[in-house]
Parts: C-alpha cells; sequence; structure tokens
C-alpha cells in the first residue's frame, strides 16, 4: 500500500474525492459554506475533489469515487446515516464510523455514557411530555438550558428562567426534535476543543454577546469574541485538553472533531456535546484552532482527509 503523509506525497493513492455537503438537516446553508471551503482546500492540494449534495444526487454517483469527505453537518450527515450507507458501498470516508456518529448527535445518550464513565456532565431530564415539566424546578432547579436532542448549532435551545418560560421553550425545542430535555444551568466560560487525529488542538475561549453561544452568535453577531489563546494557564488548558479527548473516545469519535466544555468559577469542567463533523469555514472553530497550533486550512483539510484511510482499516 502507498504510504500517505501529511505532505501530501501520497496525492496519487487519494484518488477522486467526493466532497459531501448540503443534504436535508437544519444545518444545510453551513454545511454547502462548509464544503466548499473544502472543495477548495482539496484542490489547491492537487486533490481530484468535485461537490455532491446527497439532497439533490442518488448515492450512486458516489460509485465513481475513491473516497468521500464528509462536511454534512446534522442529520443525515452526522448521526450516522451517511456513514452507514457509504460502509456497505466500501467507500472509506472522513472522521467518526456509524456507532460514534450517531451516539454523538445523540445528546441524551451521550450524556449517559458519559456520566456512566464518571466524566462530568451537567444534570438533565428528558421531556418526553407536558406532564414531565412539572418535575423540572424540583429536579434541576432553575435556570435551565431546554434543548432538542439531536440538533446542532444550537438550534432549538432557549435558557429557561423560570417555569412561566418553559412551555414555550419545549414547544419550540418539539419542532425540531420529538425528544427534548432540561439541561442545569452552568454558570461559566465557555470552551471548545477540537481534536485532529491524536491531537488536542488549542483550547478556544467564546465570548458571547447573548445569554449563550446560540446560533445567531455563532454565524451573524459582529459582537461575538472567539479567543485563542484561551487565557488558562498551562495546567488549566491541558486538563480541559485531555477531558475533552476522553469525552470524544467515550462515544466512539475518530478522525477529528470538536467537544463543547463550560468551567464554573471553581474552575470545574462540564462536558456538553459533541460535534463529530464541525463547521469548516473560513470563521469555524475547528481552523481558528488549526491555525494557532500552525495549520492552515489546506493542510487541515488534508489531514482530515488522511482520517478516510482508518474508515476501512487501512491506518
Amino acid at each position: 500500500m502507498l504510504a500517505v503523509d501529511s505532505t501530501g506525497s501520497g496525492r496519487a493513492a487519494v484518488g477522486r474525492v467526493a466532497v459531501l455537503a448540503g443534504g436535508w438537516s437544519a444545518e444545510r446553508e453551513i454545511s454547502l459554506q462548509s464544503g466548499a471551503v473544502v472543495l477548495e482546500a482539496l484542490r489547491r492540494r492537487g486533490v481530484e475533489a468535485h461537490h455532491i449534495d446527497p439532497d439533490e444526487r442518488p448515492l450512486g454517483a458516489l460509485g465513481e469515487f475513491d473516497r468521500a469527505f464528509i462536511a454534512l453537518h446534522g442529520r443525515g450527515g452526522e448521526d450516522g446515516v451517511i456513514q452507514g450507507a457509504l460502509e456497505v458501498m466500501g467507500l472509506p470516508y472522513t472522521g467518526t464510523g456509524v456507532l460514534g456518529s450517531a451516539l454523538g448527535m445523540d445528546k441524551l445518550r451521550t450524556k449517559l455514557v458519559w456520566r456512566a464513565l464518571g466524566l462530568p456532565t451537567p444534570a438533565f431530564l428528558r421531556l418526553d411530555s407536558e406532564a414531565a415539566l412539572d418535575r423540572v424546578e424540583a429536579e434541576l432547579g432553575y435556570p435551565v438550558m431546554v434543548k432538542p436532542n439531536r440538533e446542532g448549532s444550537s438550534l432549538g435551545m432557549t435558557r429557561v428562567n423560570g417555569s412561566a418560560a418553559l412551555l414555550e421553550a419545549w414547544r419550540k425545542a418539539c419542532r425540531y426534535d420529538r425528544e427534548v430535555f432540561a439541561e442545569r444551568w452552568i454558570d461559566g466560560q465557555e470552551y471548545t476543543v477540537s481534536l485532529l487525529g491524536e491531537q488536542a488542538l488549542p483550547v478556544i475561549r467564546i465570548e458571547s454577546a447573548g445569554v449563550f453561544y446560540d446560533f445567531d452568535a455563532k454565524y451573524r453577531a459582529a459582537e461575538t469574541r472567539l479567543h485563542c489563546p484561551c487565557g488558562l494557564v498551562a495546567l488549566a488548558e491541558a486538563a480541559l485538553a485531555e477531558l475533552a479527548a476522553a469525552a470524544f473516545e467515550a462515544v466512539g469519535g475518530s478522525g477529528w472533531g470538536r467537544v463543547d466544555l463550560l468551567r464554573d468559577a471553581e474552575g470545574v469542567a462540564w462536558l456538553l456535546e459533541v460535534n463529530t463533523v464541525p463547521g469548516m469555514t473560513d470563521h469555524s472553530l475547528v481552523p481558528m484552532a488549526a491555525r494557532a497550533a500552525g495549520l492552515d486550512m489546506d493542510e487541515l483539510v488534508w489531514r482530515i482527509l488522511l482520517s478516510s484511510w482508518r474508515s476501512r482499516g487501512l491506518q
């Protein structure tokens, strides 16, 4: 087998690459932006890459490709669905496999795994009916964050400060997923750790002008501030990176991804969620962390592409 390394000397072994972007999730537009960036980065490295939107072309079109770079966010792309299809087709793909993708997209079950392993995550309560709302105050207290279980980009999420606003927040979350839960609010600073292979990239501290880092703060608000270096002392930053790596491994994550955390006033870190196909636009968090580690977009995309060997047991 021809070795493939980060210098690009194995480009001949890559073959034709399908950049999967778009799809049918609520994050479609962000996925298209990520895919466009990935496509251009691969082409600058001399890779024959082509954009494929699974919502517009049948998966049979992938038969003419040698591997797939998954830039699909949310359902259908980040939840094991496309990974399963590619496994059946025998087509190598980037990132986490079927089980890890499905679990990572499922916030509730991810939290159950973390809790079983003794990894810190805020207390939570599944809201499987309107009647369950009556248990929130007694079991979690206020404020809480109400979340749809399987959705990304903070879509459908609401901070609730008291029982009067809980019903509307639950109904809003239900519009995105039939499974909804409430999570105890943690006062603290938000951090994110990007993972590339076995490497944790520099930690980013997120400073949002709003109540939390919601969709507008991620993609629209000029007031959002992203700090890298994150401002923590080296030992504290290393502890966050170690926790994020353990959390990613716990759900079966591989290749690349991102873990979001909160750190409270006492310095205790709390795991929030896993992203197995994070955003790849020029202003996204993973590329920012990569730049801080000395990796430009072309090198970052190339290294992610190398994870497609792992998906077929070739690396």
